[in-house]
């Protein structure tokens, strides 16, 4: 989200973070995310439902990027993750976050997801304010395939043990440049090991934010990143348990590496680029995931999904052709007619 880092209490403005200041800006800056960039707010503990302070504006068009074409990249960053072991995991990982972040993004395609598939309905190409793209535009794509495009583990250096915003944005231009893409839709995530406490993490003393993006000037162009933090450190802050997992095997202790990084991917699909233009925010700088971040029950509520015969923990992503066009938080969209 835009400038601003929401505690789950207020996750009516929902990014993943504390409050720190309300005003939105139009554009941010990478050099200092943990007050400008668009984050994930910690849970505060308490139950949330769809409030309607957070929830019942629109998003409109600003003038960005969205990513037509999406496609992942996951830098494992740091000798503190061992080496690349089987698939490409790395071999020190506790609680085995790589392999569902990385199965995750193996599901998240075609008719088989219909969590991700509301970011289709937001486009680029269309005049500023516009708040239904219907069919002009140019649409966010919806893969037909997996997007994870890559991964690396970058175990040429040690990662900091408080690294800064201005550590992960180097990481990612590393991993830009490693792979080489600078593709329209491309999205760099840095997964920082456990036990590294990025300055702001919720697993820290004073912590704000979960896990946050947004994107900078590369060598070869401009990139989309995210800072991911080690989830299980910050336990039940930032989504361990947050959804009942009942029968579906999806295990409770790492389902926030899903719904945080879930939040993180379909805001980027529709805020690409955020330090050069905003794309798709509310009023108050809100994206399509801070709008719906925290919600334990009632409309929008978090939830264990299928995506292509696979279980996980997400939160539901605001769509703004719900309710005939008065907009809302959804789990799942098949059309503009068939979404809830």
């Amino acid at each position: 989200m835009d400038g601003k880092y929401w505690s789950r209490i207020l996750a009516t403005m929902g990014a993943l973070t504390v409050l720190a200041g309300m005003g939105a800006t139009q554009t941010a800056t990478a050099a200092q995310p943990e007050t400008v960039s668009h984050g994930m707010a910690i849970r505060d503990g308490h139950a949330t439902t769809a409030a309607p302070t957070r929830r019942t504006t629109n998003l409109s068009y600003h003038g960005g990027q969205v990513s037509v074409a999406p496609k992942v990249y996951i830098v494992y960053w740091g000798s503190q993750w061992g080496s690349a072991g089987g698939g490409g995991l790395p071999t020190q990982d506790p609680s085995g976050v790589a392999s569902v972040q990385t199965s995750f993004f193996q599901h998240l395609y075609g008719a088989g997801d219909a969590w991700s598939n509301s970011t289709t309905q937001y486009c680029e190409g269309v005049a500023t304010g516009t708040t239904q793209c219907g069919t002009s535009g140019t649409h966010v794509g919806h893969p037909s395939s997996s997007p994870l495009a890559g991964s690396w583990v970058d175990n040429t250096v040690t990662t900091p043990a408080t690294p800064s915003s201005a550590d992960i944005t180097a990481e990612a231009q590393r991993a830009a440049a490693h792979f080489g893409d600078y593709s329209n839709g491309v999205q760099y995530i840095v997964d920082s090991p456990h036990g590294v406490i990025p300055q702001g993490f919720a697993a820290g003393a004073g912590g704000t934010y979960c896990a946050w993006h947004d994107s900078t000037v590369a060598s070869g162009g401009t990139i989309a990143y995210t800072n991911m933090p080690y989830m299980p450190d910050a336990a039940a802050s930032c989504g361990a348990g947050f959804v009942a997992t009942g029968g579906s095997g999806v295990n409770s202790a790492t389902e926030g590496v899903t719904i945080v990084g879930g939040h993180e991917y379909a805001e980027t699909v529709t805020d690409q680029w955020p330090s050069t233009q905003l794309a798709w925010v509310d009023s108050r700088g809100a994206e399509n995931g801070d709008k719906c971040a925290w919600i334990s029950s009632g409309q929008g509520a978090s939830a264990i999904v299928n995506l292509n015969g696979a279980s996980f923990a997400v939160q539901s992503l605001w769509s703004n052709n719900f309710n005939n066009g008065a907009g809302g938080c959804v789990v799942s969209y098949t059309s503009a007619t068939n979404q809830h």
